[in-house]
C-alpha cells in the first residue's frame, strides 16, 4: 500500500440492523443518507459511519468469522463536546433516550471530563470535552 494511508469508512457490523438503527438514528441523532435493508449509511462529517448486518458481509466475503456468536467489545466511538457541562447534558440525554449507561461523568486525570455508554449490541462508547486550562 503505498498510498497515504486514512480511514475513509466505519461500520459496524451487526446481527440487528434496525436495533441499532433505532439507535443510532433516534437515541444519537444521526441522520440516515441512505438504508438498504442490511446495510445503513448516516450522514457524517468526515469520516463515512454505517450499519451493516453480519450475514452481509459473510456473504460478500465468504469469511466464516462472521458466523460465529459475536464476542466483546471490538471498537469506541468517542464523541468530542465543547465542554464539560456537554458532557454531563449529553450523557443524561442519551441515558434517558435508551442508552445504557455504563460510567457517569467524571473528570478524568488525563484533562478530560468523560463518561461512557452502550449501545444495543454492547459496544460502548464515550462522551468526552477537554478541561478548561487553569493556565493563560
Amino acid at each position: 500500500m503505498s498510498s497515504k494511508r486514512r480511514i475513509a469508512l466505519i461500520t459496524i457490523l451487526t446481527d440487528s440492523v434496525p436495533t441499532m438503527l433505532q439507535f443510532y438514528r433516534d437515541v444519537l441523532g444521526f441522520r440516515v443518507k441512505s438504508e438498504m435493508g442490511e446495510y445503513v449509511e448516516f450522514e457524517n462529517e468526515g469520516v463515512r459511519f454505517a450499519i451493516c448486518s453480519r450475514s452481509i458481509m459473510e456473504k460478500v466475503t465468504g469469511h466464516p468469522t462472521f458466523k460465529e456468536p459475536k464476542a466483546g467489545q471490538s471498537f469506541e466511538l468517542a464523541f468530542p463536546l465543547k465542554t464539560t457541562e456537554e458532557v454531563d447534558q449529553a450523557y443524561a440525554e442519551v441515558v434517558a433516550n435508551g442508552a445504557t449507561p455504563i460510567h457517569a461523568p467524571s473528570t478524568m486525570s488525563w484533562g478530560q471530563r468523560t463518561a461512557f455508554f452502550a449501545d444495543p449490541d454492547g459496544n460502548v462508547h464515550e462522551l468526552f470535552a477537554n478541561l478548561p486550562s487553569t493556565t493563560e
